[in-house]
C-alpha cells in the first residue's frame, strides 16, 4: 500500500472532509510561504468539493494569495461544456474573490495542441522557476481504467522525462488534449486523489499496489518525490 487511504461512506462525506482539509492546507501554506499554488482536476467528482470551497469555506481562504492551475484540458473552447476550465469557473472560480491574474487556464485558442502545450509549459516554468517543489496542492481524479489528468494507459507520454506539458491524443472524447506530465506532477508538495464510484475500484486496487505497472494504470505513476500522497475514496471505490 502506498500513500494514505482515507475512507468515507459516500461522496458527500468525502467532499466535506476534503474541503476542510484543503481550506486548512491553503491557509497554513499562505501563512508559511505567503502564497499557495493549487492545480485542479476535471471530471464530476470535484464538483461537490468546489461547492463547499465556494460557500462554507469561501471567507476562510485567503484567495488573493492563491494561484490556480490545471492538470489537463480538453482542446475545446473555454465556453464548451467539456472544458475543465469552464467547470472550475462555474463551480468555484466565479464564486470566490480570487484575482483573475491568479488563474492560469490552459489556452485552447492557439493554432494546435503543440503550441498550447508549449505555451503552458512556459507559464509553469516562469512561475516555479524550475527549482524545488511545484504545486503546493495537486488535486487529481482517476478514470475507471486508471488514467489520471490525461495520462492514459500505454501512452508514450508516460515515459516523458523532460517536458512538463505535452499534447496528447487519447481514447476518449474529445481526444485532443493537453496534459501535465509526471516530471511536474510528482514534484507537488501534496497530492490528493478524489475517487468515487464502484467502477473505479478494480483500477484503484492496482494503483495503490506498489507492484503495479504505471503503463497499465497511469495513476500508479503519481509518486511524489518528497511530498504527501493521499487517496480520498468513497465506500464503493474502496479497494480494501
Amino acid at each position: 500500500m502506498r500513500g494514505e487511504l482515507k475512507r468515507f461512506d459516500n461522496l458527500d462525506e468525502l467532499s466535506e472532509a476534503a474541503a476542510a482539509d484543503v481550506c486548512s492546507l491553503i491557509s497554513e501554506t499562505v501563512s508559511r510561504k505567503g502564497a499557495c499554488s493549487v492545480a485542479l482536476s476535471g471530471g464530476n467528482t470535484p464538483r461537490a468539493l468546489h461547492h463547499l470551497l465556494a460557500t462554507r469555506y469561501r471567507d476562510e481562504i485567503p484567495w488573493d494569495s492563491v494561484s490556480i492551475f490545471f492538470g489537463d484540458e480538453r482542446y475545446v473552447p473555454h465556453s464548451d461544456k467539456k472544458s475543465n476550465y469552464l467547470m472550475a469557473k462555474e463551480t468555484l472560480l466565479d464564486l470566490v474573490p480570487i484575482p483573475k491574474g491568479n488563474i492560469h487556464p490552459i489556452r485552447t485558442d492557439l493554432s494546435g495542441t503543440d503550441k498550447a502545450a508549449s505555451a503552458y509549459e512556459r507559464v509553469l516554468r516562469n512561475f516555479f522557476q524550475d527549482v524545488g517543489e511545484t504545486f503546493d496542492l495537486l488535486l487529481l481524479g482517476m478514470g475507471k481504467e486508471g488514467h489520471t489528468a490525461s495520462l492514459f494507459p500505454h501512452s508514450k507520454v508516460l515515459d516523458e522525462c523532460r517536458k512538463w506539458v505535452t499534447a496528447v491524443d487519447v481514447p476518449a472524447t474529445p481526444s485532443s488534449r493537453i496534459t501535465l506530465t509526471y516530471p511536474i506532477l510528482n514534484r507537488s508538495a501534496s497530492i490528493y486523489f478524489l475517487i468515487a464510484g464502484s467502477d473505479k475500484r478494480p483500477a484503484l486496487s492496482k494503483v495503490v499496489n506498489t507492484e503495479s505497472d504505471y503503463h497499465l494504470f497511469p495513476a500508479r505513476g503519481i509518486e511524489p518525490v518528497k511530498g504527501k500522497l493521499a487517496f480520498w475514496v468513497d465506500s464503493s471505490a474502496d479497494p480494501a
